[in-house]
């Protein structure tokens, strides 16, 4: 078969990726960032609405859209937050329609609904009140906020609904427990907490108490994780790979589905993966087989 032929017939130019006995068609790009800035996150609202977050330099960069919302098909609906957001990280969308923009040199977590500002936890442009360059931001089955404060003060925060500090934990290490950034934070069906503990390699699981209960390793500096209904999380790092893991910290699977690390991920009720690529910028999909 020549290689025009082989074009044609368009076996070699599909990927299928596996974790564990899941199989997934690579679909890339899902989304394409063709404006300033470089992906950094991705998470889907309840309504299905995909969120694409486009990191700038807030200084020097050309100033564009922070959020890109999304339909099924990957096509942009709407842009907007180039007004609302200096230096966007992680994006969360919570339960209630709200999106939780991580805004980290600013020091602030933001709330927005329907494309406006409601709200923040946090000071802003204030460090140590009481965040200091944070990562990421998820939420517990009861309500609860939890942020990961990675960059430069190494400590998780818990917050209640309404935003009140409950608690805090975490110090500058390698010992069980400690951080050396904690870039990503995801909430188990159960309550308990996991961190990705970037720079030790591993991630770290607590009760909402910040008691630690186990350390998983095996990682080259872990960007993010994402956990299903099931309690599977899914783990991507530098190498670039995503691993997947059962709810007791098991490894189910592990493969390369994108050329260079993804900084998010999320999934859909469907099974697929979704995976935030700043270089190239785009969101990757990985459609369940």
């Amino acid at each position: 078969m020549n290689a025009q032929a082989s074009l044609d017939k368009g076996l070699e130019r599909s990927l299928t990726v596996a974790l564990g006995d899941r199989r997934y068609r690579v679909e890339r790009p899902f989304f394409a960032n063709e404006g300033p800035g470089a992906v950094s996150d991705v998470a889907i609202c309840a309504d299905g609405t995909t969120l694409a977050l486009i990191r700038t330099d807030p200084l020097v960069g050309p100033v564009g859209p922070a959020v890109f919302e999304l339909n099924a098909d990957g096509g942009i609906q709407a842009s907007w937050g180039d007004d609302l957001i200096l230096d966007a990280h992680m994006v969360a969308a919570a339960p209630d329609g709200r999106v939780f923009v991580v805004d980290r040199d600013a020091h602030e977590i933001v709330i927005c609904k329907d494309r406006r500002r409601v709200g923040g936890i946090g000071t802003r442009h204030g460090p140590l009140q009481p965040f200091n360059h944070p990562t990421s931001v998820a939420f517990a089955p009861d309500g609860d906020i939890y942020v990961s404060d990675g960059y430069a003060n190494h400590r998780v925060h818990r917050f209640a609904p309404d935003g009140r500090l409950i608690g805090s934990w975490g110090e500058a290490g390698d010992g069980p427990g400690a951080f050396m950034n904690p870039h990503s934070v995801w909430v188990r069906t159960d309550g308990n907490v996991v961190v990705v503990d970037r720079e030790n390699d591993r991630l770290q699981l607590f009760t909402p108490d910040g008691e630690l209960l186990d350390i998983w390793t095996g990682f080259v500096k872990p960007l993010d994780v994402w956990g299903d209904a099931e309690d599977n999380l899914y783990v991507t790092d530098f190498i670039p790979s995503l691993t997947m893991l059962s709810a007791d910290g098991v490894r189910i699977g592990r493969c390369r589905p994108v050329l260079n690390g993804a900084h998010g991920i999320t999934g859909d009720a469907e099974g697929n993966l979704f995976l935030a690529e700043p270089s190239p910028s785009r969101i990757s999909k990985l459609a369940r087989l």
